[in-house]
């Protein structure tokens, strides 16, 4: 028997059309105007990681030797507030998230040809009851979905221009990461490459006064 993916794990195959896309690269061009790319590096040993960042939304997430992972308002090297989420964006959160409060994080995250990300788990939310969401823009991507340990097997599959992926439940917890990519397969991208744009809650959501007579 093959290896499976997690429970809540959900890849949404095409799931926007070219001229979606080319209206989310419009409004990403806009927002990399105001938040430039910058390159990342890991905690303690400073080793910079070969994917470049950036975020948009009231919160984003970075990673340097001294301060490691963590969320934070402002652009690690402009020291800007990062800017809005597109409303393109938060469209497609509201279209497959299931979620009834909005993503508070956007990041963006560049791969050139040679770039790649190692098997991960996304834990530093404090609300891991939304799902994270994430869309690919450009270049085909072999993405890798394992289980809760970094041993645990993994299913591979390829990640087009268009796809969108939802990691909720256990797939919530579940390590996975970017192998490789699949160089001159899109043409969406001048530049070539690839954009994933991951939205996340990361705080939880307030819950409603209690009304008259709740107990």
């Amino acid at each position: 028997m093959g290896v499976r993916a997690p429970i809540g794990f959900r890849q949404l195959t095409g799931y926007l059309e070219l001229s979606r896309q080319r209206a989310l690269l419009a409004a990403l061009e806009g927002v990399l105007a105001e938040a430039p790319l910058y390159t990342p590096a890991m905690p303690n040993s400073g080793k910079p990681l070969s994917v470049r960042m950036s975020n948009c939304g009231c919160l984003g997430w970075v990673t340097d030797k001294d301060g490691g992972y963590r969320y934070q308002s402002t652009h690690p090297v402009t020291g800007a507030a990062w800017p809005a989420m597109p409303e393109e964006v938060l469209a497609v959160w509201a279209e497959v998230a299931g979620y009834p409060a909005p993503p508070e994080a956007c990041l963006i995250n560049y791969y050139s040809a040679s770039a790649r990300l190692g098997s991960h788990v996304d834990a530093d939310e404090e609300d891991t009851a939304a799902p994270v969401v994430s869309i690919s823009l450009g270049d085909d991507a072999v993405f890798h979905i394992g289980g809760a340990t970094r041993s645990d097997p993994k299913l591979r599959l390829v990640l087009r221009s268009g796809d969108v992926v939802i990691l909720g439940g256990a797939a919530r917890r579940a390590y996975h990461g970017v192998d490789r990519i699949i160089a001159g397969t899109s043409g969406l991208l001048p530049q070539g490459g690839r954009f994933n744009l991951t939205m996340r809650r990361v705080t939880r959501p307030l819950l409603p006064p209690a009304g008259p007579g709740s107990s």
